[in-house]
């Protein structure tokens, strides 16, 4: 289903390996290039995530005044939406435009020997094989898995600090569901995820927060300002 989206993505990496020399440097840059694509969607989202925010009150005070009248309900948040520009899923399309980007970049990942035949792939001897993983190297001993493990850890834990905040109980869970996942993949997944979650908290921390706290004192403001609106019966 994602073939032509791996296609473009070996292209892309087959391209980046030509002057990277290094396997696990290639994937790096590669998580780099399509992090910095992504960063306006990323924004974008942030943005409507924070309008929501401050409009959620009024969505629910609509809501419950015309709870015995779904069809009116229905047309006062369209009316609502197109009077305020906002739509409810503006947060949700950068990640349905993510998810093929994310399911061909784990294909591509997962089969690096099929897509670079009799290529050796490692990352500085860090991890010597990108291929293998955490259950395939453990029973060699705790010395040649040990960097292995670390990777799993990091895929672990870096997934689920930007929902730890408001989440504390799910985001434990999710945390050793994580580790469950990622037992088996091949050290390149790990990589790869663990510097793209390592950019998103990074990013969350600079960027992302600081673009939420100003829409939404932008979307207050506006919203301050907007005419009052009187129901006469």
């Amino acid at each position: 289903m994602w073939d032509w989206i791996v296609n473009v993505l070996f292209q892309i990496l087959a391209l980046i390996q030509q002057f990277a020399v290094d396997w696990g440097l290639s994937i790096i840059i590669l998580v780099v290039i399509i992090r910095l694509l992504l960063t306006p969607l990323m924004i974008k989202s942030s943005k409507s995530t924070a309008r929501m925010q401050v409009l959620t009150p009024k969505i629910q005070e609509i809501q419950e005044r015309y709870a015995d009248d779904p069809q009116r309900q229905s047309q006062e948040m369209q009316k609502f939406y197109a009077e305020n520009k906002f739509s409810p899923f503006g947060g949700c399309l950068p990640l349905l435009i993510q998810m093929p980007i994310l399911c061909a970049l784990f294909t591509l990942l997962q089969h690096l020997g099929d897509y670079f035949d009799g290529e050796t792939f490692s990352f500085y001897g860090i991890l010597p094989n990108l291929q293998t993983s955490v259950a395939a190297t453990l029973p060699q001993g705790f010395g040649v898995a040990a960097p292995y493990v670390v990777a799993l850890l990091l895929f672990a834990v870096l997934t689920l600090v930007p929902q730890a905040q408001t989440m504390k109980t799910t985001a434990i869970i999710m945390s050793f569901f994580m580790l469950f996942i990622g037992w088996s993949l091949p050290a390149g997944v790990l990589l790869y995820y663990d510097v793209s979650s390592a950019w998103q908290v990074v990013q969350q921390i600079f960027v992302t927060q600081k673009v939420i706290d100003k829409a939404k004192a932008e979307e207050e403001e506006r919203m301050a300002n907007a005419p009052i609106e009187v129901n006469v019966v």
